[in-house]
């Protein structure tokens, strides 16, 4: 398992990660770190606990607000899955009465083509 160096709040640490995830796992402290800095900026020094117990909040935080957009957006593709098959369904119907008109049309002017044809 490899080990991989991050800092957070200017602190090393190593922590173990899957063999092809240490690119992954530096991503994600640079974004925790980013997180304890804004925490910093705004409330200062608090201890390290508190720092990362809030910037976990943090981060908790703005995961449920992308899971509940991600579950708006979901819906609103599935109402539009819907109302495009509605809109298809009536497209389908419009079409068949067109070519029904049509062909009634067809048959009348055919119609009047053979009595004129006779007179």
């Amino acid at each position: 398992m490899p080990l991989v160096n991050i800092m957070i709040n200017n602190r090393a640490y190593t922590i173990a990660c899957d063999e092809g995830e240490e690119e992954h796992l530096r991503e994600l402290a640079e974004h925790v770190d980013s997180k304890v800095r804004e925490l910093l900026s705004s409330v200062g020094q608090v201890g390290e606990q508190r720092l990362l117990l809030m910037a976990a909040l943090l981060l908790a935080d703005e995961r449920h607000d992308a899971s509940s957009r991600l579950v708006a957006r979901t819906q609103e593709v599935t109402d539009l899955a819907g109302s495009h098959e509605e809109i298809a369904a009536k497209l389908d119907q419009s079409e068949t009465f067109a070519a029904e008109l049509l062909e009634t049309a067809a048959k009348q002017l055919e119609d009047v083509a053979a009595k004129l044809a006779h007179a």
